[in-house]
């Protein structure tokens, strides 16, 4: 995870999903994610990050509950968000958020 501050400085908006191998939310929100990527193709990237891996970079974004999931563009963190939501709810944030 050396490269995460390079990939959040992306002109692209990147999600970040904060997950846990455990969480069942975690699970729920995966193949929503794979949706949402379906729809918006290279319009965004998501990346999901293992908490209990990385837990450094949980920390440094005080993630204390999973699923999280955080917008950035530009290195700035436009949007966050704990607990799953639809496909329609993601797509319509990361647009409202960001210049996708």
């Amino acid at each position: 995870m050396s490269n995460f501050d390079t990939i959040i400085k992306s002109d692209k908006p990147v999600l970040i999903d904060f997950f846990a191998t455990w969480c069942g939310p975690c699970k729920m929100l995966s193949p929503i994610l794979r949706e949402v990527k379906d729809s918006l193709g290279d319009r965004v990237s998501i990346i999901k990050i293992d908490v209990d891996k990385n837990q450094q970079i949980a920390s440094q974004y005080q993630v204390r509950g999973v699923p999280t999931m955080i917008l950035f563009q530009n290195g700035k963190q436009l949007w966050r968000q704990s607990g799953v939501l639809t496909k329609e709810e993601i797509i319509k944030t990361i647009i409202e958020k960001s210049n996708a």
